[in-house]
């Protein structure tokens, strides 16, 4: 089962979140029927989204796009407090396989553009804060927002494995790094010297007790404790109500139009790719209300 732990050195001068999202990008993957570049570019950001909605309380939740002007398109993550997130990348058949590492490429195809995260808190305008792409390797991108709009210095990783015979997802999953305002240089020195030591993400996730060794490889000899441990998940909220309010919202000549030339409709949600079908006689009843 996928899941997440939040850690805190014992001195309180950094904070640590690792994540194993394997089940949730497989599960991405297979909803959406991607294709290995896209599977890996909205593997990176549904991962991202699960980092800031592990940030939050109650029932605040948060979207990711990365609106960037390559081949992918917007890719797009709405995350919550509880683990939940989905999402869905605009042009899901990128197979632009392998740089000289075995690793899909995918700065090139997420371009230039910006890395915006809004978080709804339940209030009349929900919070925006947007930064430039700096790279499009996205876990880059979300250490650069943290620095520019939250004044955290961060380090990210982040990693979707795709196994190379079937190029389904193998493992999946990423660490977030945060100094915390006390830290003292010589410490903030030896843990960038740890994190440049570490195994990847990918070897770590293939390993016995995976999130245990990623924690111990970023903090080293820097004693820490255990926080919290919760679970993640590939979960949509959509329901064939919701839709439904969507269609009454069009008004009766729009319905009427859909009886008469489609005699129904069928509405595909954006995030989970469900399909949920309309009758004629479902549709009327719209009308008539």
């Amino acid at each position: 089962m996928d899941k997440i732990i939040k850690s805190m050195s014992k001195n309180g001068h950094f904070r640590a979140f690792v994540l194993d999202a394997t089940q949730t990008v497989r599960e991405a993957q297979k909803r959406h029927h991607t294709w290995p570049t896209s599977t890996v570019a909205l593997g990176r950001t549904l991962i991202a989204a699960q980092i800031l909605g592990a940030n939050e309380k109650g029932d605040e939740k948060i979207t990711v796009k990365v609106l960037g002007d390559g081949a992918l398109g917007a890719i797009v993550a709405v995350s919550d407090s509880k683990g939940n997130v989905k999402g869905y990348v605009k042009n899901k058949e990128l197979d632009y396989k392998k740089g000289s590492t075995g690793e899909v490429l995918v700065a090139p195809f997420v371009g230039n553009g910006f890395f915006v995260v809004i978080k709804d808190l339940g209030l009349k305008q929900p919070y925006s804060g947007k930064v430039d792409l700096i790279t499009g390797e996205i876990g880059e991108d979300l250490a650069w927002y943290f620095l520019s709009s939250e004044q955290t210095p961060s380090s990210v990783g982040l990693n979707v494995l795709l196994d190379e015979s079937e190029d389904t997802v193998k493992v999946a999953g990423g660490f977030m790094l945060q100094a915390m305002p006390d830290a003292l240089e010589d410490e903030i020195t030896q843990i960038e010297k740890n994190i440049k030591a570490m195994p990847s993400i990918a070897t770590l996730l293939t390993s016995t007790d995976a999130l245990s060794q990623m924690l111990h490889a970023i903090y080293g000899d820097l004693p820490f404790t255990l926080l919290s441990q919760s679970p993640l998940s590939f979960s949509c909220d959509c329901s064939k109500e919701r839709f439904r309010d969507g269609i009454r919202t069009l008004g009766a000549q729009a319905i009427t139009e859909m009886i008469e030339e489609d005699h129904g409709a069928e509405v595909i949600c954006q995030f989970c790719n469900r399909k949920y079908e309309f009758s004629q006689e479902e549709l009327h009843a719209l009308i008539l209300k």
